[in-house]
């Protein structure tokens, strides 16, 4: 680890040795500057060294008091400067500690503490060695208390555009997280809602028609062989369909198009064929004049239909279905209607498949209604956007109907 970092880290634990250390070099300084002459070294002055460690004590507070310390500071600072003039370093526990108030206090509080400790220095400095006011020396003591709460601002300001800086960019790092969260949310729900469409579907019917051939095998066996030919092809498009979505998980790196399974409404015959086959009669019209669909919208309406004549054949015990796709300018209207009793005789669903309808109309923009109908039966009705247009959010599902898987 670099030794700047430990010492770092160390000062943070030590504050109190942090505020002392900027007295250490001061009394050093004052101390040898006593000890320089004309023409040669001599003995240095300890008492002045001892003076100016006594105007440096305050400094051990100064991160904890800042505004008292440099009043202090500068206090002592002004004694030292009219009782010893001639001691260099007598400034410079003041200088510390408006720059420690600078740094750490407020803007105001700063300039208007360091101009009056600026005008305070340059004038006892000027009346202790009979200088004007406007002098080399004096002007030199008024800088020098204006740089320091120059130079505290400055490290303050930079201090806070670094903590802005790491503000920013953990902000960022947290929407990164939480958007990936909330595509991996997406993802998931979409890929569930394609594997319970799957398996809702193709199992309804192999369970029909294992029906049919069971009850057919015994005295039309040619009936019982062609709906267990129906079950062998149900089964193998379901194992397709599931592939296909598991491929999802499995090869991120391919293109979406060659992994997600995607049925188009050109589809829709072989799904109705399917449902004849199982024993459901289905009727299918086409109103209006067909225009191009975006493939969600499209996706969209085959699973609504698939999920619908699910639940009609699964739960609602339906004799007739009908479907009727009404193509608008700019909506295409679904409508699946059956003629059964929700709930009897094979019993409630979850819910899942609404709740799926209406998560996947709200995907592309559209709406989903469901429920049973005044004369009887059971209707679901979707409004979904020609274009692909999708909601700003999507709206709580209502309670699901028993009619649903």
């Amino acid at each position: 680890m670099d030794v700047r970092v430990v010492w770092r880290r160390w000062l943070a634990r030590h504050d109190r040795v942090g505020d002392a250390l900027p007295a250490v070099p001061v009394v050093l300084i004052s101390v040898a500057g006593t000890a320089v002459g004309k023409s040669a070294w001599h003995e240095p002055e300890w008492l002045d060294g001892v003076w100016t460690a006594l105007s440096c004590l305050p400094l051990v507070v100064r991160s904890r008091w800042p505004l008292a310390v440099a009043l202090v500071t500068l206090a002592g600072g002004l004694t030292l400067m009219a009782a010893a003039p001639h001691m260099v370093a007598a400034p410079a526990a003041s200088l510390i500690g408006l720059y420690t108030l600078a740094s750490l206090g407020e803007r105001r509080t700063a300039w208007l503490v360091g101009v009056a400790a600026a005008v305070a220095i340059g004038g006892v400095f000027a009346a202790t060695h009979d200088e004007s006011v406007i002098g080399g020396g004096s002007l030199v003591k008024f800088d020098f208390a204006i740089a320091a709460t120059a130079l505290g601002r400055a490290v303050r300001s930079r201090r806070e555009h670094l903590a802005q800086a790491q503000a920013r960019v953990d902000l960022a790092e947290r929407m990164k997280e939480e958007e990936a969260g909330r595509r991996v949310t997406e993802e998931r729900v979409r890929i569930a809602r394609d594997l319970h469409d799957v398996v809702a579907h193709h199992i309804t019917l192999v369970n029909a028609q294992a029906g049919v051939a069971h009850h057919l095998m015994r005295d039309h066996p040619d009936q019982a062989y062609e709906a267990l030919a129906h079950i062998k092809d149900n089964s193998r498009a379901a194992l397709d369909e599931l592939r296909a979505t598991v491929g999802l998980l499995r090869r991120p790196d391919d293109a979406p198009e060659s992994r997600a399974p995607v049925p188009r409404l050109a589809d829709l015959d072989a799904l109705v064929d399917g449902m004849r086959a199982g024993g459901l009669p289905v009727r299918v019209a086409r109103t209006g004049s067909p225009v191009p669909l975006a493939p969600a919208t499209e996706l969209t309406a085959y699973r609504i239909v698939q999920e619908a004549l699910t639940n009609s054949h699964k739960h609602a015990s339906a004799t007739r279905v009908a479907v009727v796709l009404d193509y608008g300018p700019h909506t295409l209207r679904v409508t699946v209607t059956d003629d059964g009793r929700p709930g009897a005789p094979k019993g409630e669903g979850t819910g899942h498949g609404l709740i799926g309808m209406r998560e996947r109309a709200v995907v592309v923009g559209g709406t989903v209604s469901a429920g049973p109908r005044p004369g009887g039966g059971f209707q679901v009705v979707a409004e979904l956007p020609v274009s692909f247009s999708p909601a700003p959010a999507p709206s709580p599902s209502p309670s699901p109907s028993p009619n649903a898987v």
